[in-house]
């Protein structure tokens, strides 16, 4: 009987898309605006839309309504990419075995809560073999939210319409590498694990008081212990 669920980010927590995970921006921007940024904004732990928000601020366009545009374009640029980003991105320490891990063990459900559009999120798991560990259609997606806190809820009922599966805030851990993902999970009353597997130390991770802090995935015995203490 599941009665747990694990939420996991993607990038930077299981995947790493080099430059190119900031490159497609730039390039959905420019086919659909017909300029570049001039420079880059910090998207760790943010949704795909915020992103685009952000940069049409930076950009000075007052136009909302070219958002959807550049979404598409955003999907478009990745797909094109994808054997690329296999090539040049990573999997993050661990990730693959832990997933596979977890996903032997019937008391847990295994998803993904990200900032990336549905799509993009597909193409980047796919990238390194590790859809195949995740009920990733039962998640929570940039496309079903800008504000990445809202996206526990999202999943909560995904799972719940799509899996015949109810279970409360409590039985959920967020598993990320960012303040935004312990403020995810905070706002959806959920527990947190945090990993320092990108742009954040394991000491500053920790300073933010999430319920635990790994430095990677590798120690897949101690992961496991951390999502299913109290089963």
């Amino acid at each position: 009987m599941v009665d747990r669920l694990v939420l996991w980010d993607i990038d930077g927590t299981l995947v790493r898309a080099g430059d190119l995970g900031a490159a497609v921006f730039d390039r959905a921007l420019l086919a659909v605006l017909g300029r570049a940024p001039s420079e880059r904004i910090r998207m760790s732990g943010k949704t795909d839309p915020q992103i685009v928000h952000e940069y049409l601020e930076l950009m000075e366009v007052d136009d909302r309504e070219v958002v959807p545009d550049v979404l598409r374009r955003l999907e478009l640029e990745l797909a094109a990419e994808r054997h690329r980003l296999a090539a040049d991105g990573s999997a993050c320490e661990g990730a693959g075995a832990a997933l596979e891990r977890l996903a032997s063990d019937r008391r847990l459900a295994q998803s993904v809560l990200t900032g990336n559009l549905a799509a993009n999120a597909m193409v980047k798991l796919a990238a390194f073999g590790l859809e195949r560990w995740l009920d990733v259609e039962a998640g929570a997606f940039g496309s079903d939210h800008a504000d990445r806190r809202e996206l526990v809820d999202v999943a909560l009922a995904r799972q719940a319409s799509l899996r015949g599966l109810h279970l409360r805030p409590d039985q959920v851990w967020v598993v990320g590498d960012t303040p935004n993902d312990l403020a995810c999970a905070r706002a959806g009353g959920t527990r947190c694990l945090l990993v320092a597997t990108g742009r954040y130390g394991e000491d500053e991770l920790r300073a933010l008081g999430p319920d635990a802090v790994l430095p990677d995935l590798a120690d897949t015995e101690r992961v496991e212990a951390v999502l299913t203490a109290g089963l």
